[in-house]
């Protein structure tokens, strides 16, 4: 069972007290100052003029290339809209307590919707209930809750695509052999499903994951945890890394040890590191999602919400595979990002 720290309980506590006191329902902020189809940091009292329409959204941070895609998509469906969008998220991905404060920020500017790409998928539960409280929609993105308060969760289906790597790894590996996993997280979804998905799918193929490891997304902890793989397991077969950073650690790791030759290497998300490692032959291929769609659709999806529109359940922006072969393809190079 994942547990909620102490620190994280009692600050949730407090943020929930200062939240009763600072919102009064959606809408109400004023900030002439702020532009129509903006996007920008959030700020106490930083929401839309008198009737513009705010969204605030609430990232897992501007760690890697794949939130700046994120944050153009949302950027422009607010031009587009002419609405206020606020675009938020913490140092590191693994800065749940800083994640959250964010959050409780944002709403100090009293917005009509939110989006959150929840770190820590229980951790968030009390202070999405009041938000919930106060008639503010909430919108998750890239990373769904357990709860059914958000209105819809627009994301990649991460078990799909995770299996879709699997597969990949199979047909690499000619379904014989152990691999490993190095992930971001064992507490968002995105991090759950992307493990889950790919070890059950290799699993089902009659093959072995000897280990999984988390590094937060890091790119030196996750370089550290796959020479520590690699060196307990000699005859590993394959390794999978489930974001970005860790996909980066794990090429960084694989090259330290000049493991290219005989080690299938297959990441999750794009960027220049990842491109470059498949165009080099350290890493034979990866998983991307449709970064710029799911900021743009979270906004779409939002402001829908807030005009009283149905909005479906579950907005899936879709996944691809790419590698050396098909990285030029249209459809997939709108999809990468560098």
């Amino acid at each position: 069972m994942r547990k909620t720290t102490m620190a994280t309980t009692v600050m949730l506590s407090a943020l929930a007290l200062t939240l009763g006191a600072c919102s009064d329902g959606g809408g109400g902020g004023t900030s002439p100052t702020e532009a129509v189809g903006g996007v920008g940091t959030s700020e106490p009292g930083g929401g839309a003029a008198e009737g513009e329409t705010y969204v605030a959204l609430i990232s897992k941070g501007f760690q890697h290339q794949f939130w700046q895609a994120v944050r153009q998509g949302a950027e422009d469906a607010a031009d587009e809209l002419g609405v206020r969008v606020t675009f938020d998220g913490p140092d590191t991905e693994a800065d749940v307590e800083q994640q959250l404060q964010q959050l409780q920020t944002a709403l100090a500017g009293n917005p009509d919707a939110v989006g959150f790409a929840a770190l820590d998928s229980e951790a968030s539960i009390p202070l999405l209930q009041q938000i919930d409280s106060q008639g503010i929609p909430v919108v998750a993105f890239d990373s769904g809750v357990e709860s059914d308060i958000p209105v819809s969760t627009v994301a990649t289906d991460n078990y799909a695509a995770a299996a879709e790597a699997a597969n990949r790894m199979v047909e690499l590996t000619g379904g014989e052999g152990g691999v490993a996993v190095v992930c971001h997280d064992q507490t968002s979804l995105t991090g759950i499903q992307r493990t889950d998905g790919f070890v059950e799918t290799i699993e089902e193929a009659g093959m072995e994951v000897v280990d999984v490891q988390y590094g937060g997304g890091d790119q030196l902890r996750s370089t550290d945890i796959t020479k520590s793989i690699l060196q307990a397991n000699p005859d590993l077969k394959g390794i999978y890394g489930c974001n970005e950073g860790s996909a980066i650690g794990v090429v960084n790791g694989v090259r330290e040890l000049n493991r290219a030759e005989d080690l299938a290497v297959i990441g999750f998300d794009s960027g220049q590191g990842q491109i470059d490692a498949i165009n080099d032959g350290t890493m034979d291929g990866a998983i991307t999602q449709d970064p710029y769609q799911i900021g743009y659709q979270t906004v779409e999806t939002a402001i829908a919400a807030v005009n009283g529109e149905q909005v479906e359940e579950v907005v899936d922006t879709g996944f691809y595979w790419y590698d050396s072969t098909n990285m030029e393809d249209e459809e997939i190079a709108r999809a990468l990002y560098q």
